[in-house]
């Protein structure tokens, strides 16, 4: 099977993606006021199902710290946690109507400037906000703000040791030893990390100055039987379906988890080594049938995620079965091993997480996209800034407008080049060549280019390359060509191989032979 091509790097992936996502699935759900099964419900749904039905190859879908604020109010407006699931599930029918209605062509028009700076944005706050959990603060980490405010007084000497001995595994064993030997690259860092912290708290972490608490270790569900396992799903309240602030909810869930998607889904993209492109309209169908289904069951929201694509990236997935796997692994660990799940100290969570965010931010980043020029650094440093000091989305639309402004700029003054000829004794002689597209846009720069020509100048207007000219250019010239009668500069005007003085004909000859007008 082709899904098993891979299976040798795709199953060590998996493995870091789970020990990624099992902390941020409890996370996201405690921070929105969600039960915290609910949360592994959404991973493992975003997971197995809708890993299944992405045309993705790397990317990894599950609860995202984009919504969290989203579900928060929602719940609490909503009035009950049943209330908001039918939301989801409707939230996930609007998804999939977006997906067959091609919706999904909208993440191709995010500049690639501000992909790269959502991937530093994030790789920036991942790394930041993993300081806390890797010196012992065992307060809640929201991934949409960086708050670091009391850490001095949380700080714990063996969730220090944990961090440092979790960092020297992750950086020696991919950095030294898995280049000496092939045998390192069979099994992966982050479960070395992990094992090797689970020793170090039963030996020396339950009591005495390395002391570690409750707080600071993976927390997850542990059900006694089956019936108590079972009675963690929560079915929605269909009652709800004539409510307006459910269908409400529903929109805005699905409007942002589908713009969180597919952002995800340009940057998973950019992290592809092989550089594969994932269908849109399909990733957008199978987050709305995942989302239906996470919410029938009693899920949060899912959307595709960069944190865990990236990490699975990272660690060498190579095809779609990493993200199925991981979603299994979710699954077999809350059933068979939650007790041994919750002997894990976050603080090597927060290790493997502070590799992965430095990663995505590196400062070698930063000087690639500042050598690019100003049209690409611009726009990308100021996606960064936006999205550390305000969130997500309202960073991206920061520099997506700022994006946009540096095009609009540089269309302005690239529509048009100048050329003076030698004198021909008499007069003084310009060339203008337009470019293929010429807008009202480009009217300022062509107006203070023609209204600076002396008087008795002769002047070559050369439209050979146009393949759009607006209206507004076409009328400012008919208004040129009177002042420049007026100063005794003479024009010609040339277009294809027919050269036309006439300006009347000149419009005729473009509007019917060669140019579309925009009216």
């Amino acid at each position: 099977m082709k899904l098993l091509k891979h299976w040798k790097k795709d199953l060590p992936a998996s493995l870091v993606v789970f020990f990624v996502a099992l902390p941020l699935c409890l996370g996201v759900a405690l921070a929105s006021g969600a039960p915290p099964f609910a949360g592994l419900i959404a991973g493992l749904i975003g997971g197995v199902l809708v890993g299944y039905l992405s045309g993705s190859s790397i990317g990894v879908s599950g609860p995202a710290a984009g919504l969290v604020v989203i579900v928060f109010n929602a719940i609490a407006d909503l009035g009950s946690y049943e209330l908001f699931l039918t939301a989801v599930i409707l939230a996930g029918i609007i998804q999939i109507l977006l997906g067959i209605f091609r919706a999904g062509v909208i993440g191709y028009y995010f500049p690639s400037a501000v992909i790269k700076g959502m991937l530093c944005a994030i790789g920036i706050m991942i790394f930041v906000q993993q300081i806390p959990l890797a010196f012992g603060f065992s307060g809640d980490v929201n991934t949409d703000r960086i708050d670091l405010s009391g850490l001095h007084d949380q700080i714990t000497p063996g969730a220090i040791l944990i961090t440092i001995i979790s960092l020297s595994i992750l950086l020696i064993w991919d950095g030294i030893l898995a280049k000496k030997n092939k045998i390192f690259k069979l099994v992966p860092a982050p479960l070395i990390a992990v094992i090797v912290g689970i020793v170090i708290y039963i030996t020396f972490g339950k009591s005495g100055f390395l002391e570690l608490h409750e707080s600071q270790l993976v927390s997850v569900p542990i059900p006694n039987d089956v019936a108590s396992f079972m009675g963690q799903f929560t079915l929605p309240d269909f009652s709800a379906l004539t409510d307006k602030k459910v269908y409400i909810t529903a929109f805005t869930i699905a409007i942002v988890a589908s713009l969180e998607t597919l952002l995800s889904v340009e940057a998973s993209d950019k992290l592809d080594p092989l550089k594969r492109q994932t269908p849109t309209n399909r990733e957008l169908i199978a987050q709305g049938i995942g989302n239906s289904v996470s919410g029938l069951i009693g899920g949060i929201p899912i959307t595709q995620v960069v944190v865990r694509s990236s990490a699975n990236v990272m660690s060498g997935a190579m095809t779609k079965l990493s993200a199925i796997l991981h979603g299994i692994l979710i699954l077999i660990s809350v059933i068979a091993i939650p007790t041994l799940l919750n002997l894990i100290p976050q603080a090597v969570l927060a290790s493997v997480l502070l590799v992965i965010g430095y990663k995505l931010a590196s400062p070698k980043s930063f000087i690639q996209m500042y050598k690019l020029g100003k049209a690409q650094f611009i726009p990308f440093i100021i996606t960064v800034i936006g999205i550390v000091t305000t969130d997500l989305l309202k960073g991206i639309l920061i520099g997506l407008t700022v994006g946009l402004i540096v095009v609009l700029l540089k269309s302005y003054y690239n529509s048009h080049q100048l050329l003076v000829k030698e004198d021909n004794g008499k007069r003084n002689v310009f060339h203008i060549n337009f470019a293929e597209e010429v807008t009202f846009i480009n009217k300022g720069p062509i107006m203070k280019e023609l209204d600076a020509l002396k008087n008795d100048s002769y002047l070559e207007l050369d439209f050979r390359k146009t393949k759009v000219l607006d209206y507004d250019i076409l009328e400012y010239l008919d208004e040129f060509s009177i002042k420049a009668k007026n100063n005794n500069i003479d024009i010609k005007m040339i277009a294809e191989k027919e050269t036309l003085d006439n300006p009347e004909s000149f419009r005729k000859y473009f509007g019917h032979q060669v140019f579309h007008l925009e009216h």
